[in-house]
């Protein structure tokens, strides 16, 4: 009986085919990462950004700090 020699493994290439496979994963969760950043983070905050200015009054703030003595030089 003799022992059934193993096929030699494919080293040629080898670096190169598991690169292509990787850089392609990557390419795909940088890709996820940044739409879900930019859905979850930064359309909210852009949209409660409008929100605030859209109704604020830059001189009432100011009297009301003015008023709670904020300013030691306005009178």
């Amino acid at each position: 009986m003799a022992p059934s020699a193993l096929a030699k493994p494919q080293m040629r290439g080898l670096l190169a085919r598991r690169l292509r496979v990787h850089i392609v994963g990557a390419f795909v969760a940088a890709l996820s990462a940044a739409a879900l950043y930019k859905f979850a983070v930064a359309e909210p905050r852009k949209k409660a950004y409008a929100d605030f200015y859209r109704n604020y009054d830059s001189m009432k703030d100011f009297e009301e700090m003015k008023r709670a003595g904020i300013f030691q030089s306005t009178k």
